[in-house]
């Protein structure tokens, strides 16, 4: 068990809180606010304790000096002075004078937030490279380090682990990292069984350690999205011009075997002559998913698979989803993972959680946000909770 912001004095303490607000944004314009929405518990809990609380995030990748125009904090913390209701200092800058002052004349529930981590990248990779005197100097700004970044979890960062190292306070979980530890970690660890994991997206490669971990733990695995198409193909099946990782084909061969019938593939596909572009007409069919035409290729499942998936998740008490079931992004091609969205949505007594990326859009984009146990704020960081790594961000926060 990892302590949390509840098991801190925070009276009156300068409390450093590393939060997510890696959100995406068009023309400085924020298009999505659910990071900066997330984190508000966490935040507002230590303005009602008394805190004075300083925020900080990434935004983007800041690889040079022309980066930094793109990739500034501060639309966000104008939008975060809208939903919090009352004033946010932004200081333009990572460190230094106008830093220090700034925190050092501070009062009580105040809040002040600082400059994108990843300006620190520019010259050396400072911040992702977890440079000891860049960690050791943020830890020296405050008495409290909270981590509610779960979307960076998976990475041993300077404004992470860093901190942790070295803060003379103590190093604690906020609302948001604590939730995904329990969701995610439970789910994993201690499911309520039957336990049911749905893959989706492009990539076996990207998912080996997920699925070998998970055929130790979960009661059905149901695959689906571009990557079933190299496990059609590893059963002999005509894969036509559909998405197929030929180098993991032999691979996927062997994980069918070990899986002694726990793997569920899609018994139908939606096909495409070509993939869909802008104002570019595609012919599609819906056909048996060992019967794709040879100049075709596969996009979404199709109305069986959803039958039979709803059929396999039927009882489950915990759900894990990861990766969509199509090309979600054209309407053509949404309907499965749209139909995976409502079938999860209406299981009784279930634990539902999506980890995260591309399903988590999904289902944001189609209006179920509100019908899920859990939405995984971290893509990334859950898809290796997912394959039982340890995260250093979860793993610097203090044992109880």
């Amino acid at each position: 068990m990892k302590k949390t912001i509840k098991d801190v004095k925070l009276e009156g303490k300068k409390v450093l809180i590393r939060v997510d607000f890696n959100v995406p944004m068009k023309n400085g314009v924020i298009t999505n606010d659910n990071r900066i929405v997330q984190a508000l518990p966490t935040i507002k809990y230590a303005i009602d304790n008394n805190a004075k609380v300083i925020l900080f995030s990434h935004l983007g990748r800041v690889k040079t000096e022309e980066d930094k125009a793109n990739n500034s904090l501060a639309p966000v913390a104008k939008r975060l002075e809208e939903l919090l209701g009352q004033k946010v200092k932004f200081v333009a800058a990572t460190r230094g004078k106008e830093l220090e002052d700034a925190i050092n004349n501070m009062k009580e529930k105040e809040v002040v937030m600082f400059e994108n981590t990843r300006f620190e990248d520019v010259e050396g990779k400072k911040e992702s490279g977890n440079n000891p005197e860049l960690g050791a100097y943020w830890a020296s700004l405050g008495d409290v380090f909270v981590n509610d970044a779960f979307g960076t979890a998976h990475r041993a960062h300077a404004s992470n682990v860093g901190i942790a190292s070295n803060i003379k306070g103590e190093a604690v979980a906020g609302f948001l990292m604590e939730k995904e530890i329990k969701f995610i970690g439970d789910a994993v660890d201690n499911p309520v069984r039957p336990f049911v994991a749905i893959l989706g997206g492009a990539k076996v490669s990207d998912k080996i350690s997920v699925i070998e971990n998970l055929l130790n733990k979960a009661d059905k695995i149901l695959i689906c999205g571009a990557m079933a198409y190299t496990f059609y193909k590893a059963q002999g099946w005509e894969v036509g011009t559909s998405k197929c990782e030929d180098d993991f084909v032999e691979f996927a061969k062997g994980l069918l075997a070990k899986a002694n019938g726990k793997i569920v593939l899609p018994c139908d596909t939606v096909v495409a002559d070509k993939f869909p572009e802008d104002g570019v007409e595609v012919k599609t069919a819906t056909v048996a998913s060992n019967a794709i035409p040879a100049d075709m290729m596969g996009l979404d499942v199709g109305p069986e698979t959803i039958k039979l998936f709803a059929k396999e998740l039927d009882g489950a008490k915990t759900v894990v989803w990861n990766g969509p079931a199509g090309v979600f992004e054209v309407e053509a091609f949404a309907k499965g993972t749209n139909e995976i969205c409502k079938v999860l949505s209406e299981l009784k007594g279930a634990t539902t959680i999506i980890g995260g990326g591309d399903s988590a859009s999904a289902a944001i984009k189609l209006g179920y946000e509100k019908k899920f146990t859990h939405i995984s704020t971290g893509g990334g960081a859950s898809l290796e909770y997912l394959e039982g790594k340890v995260l250093p961000g979860v793993a610097c926060i203090n044992d109880k």
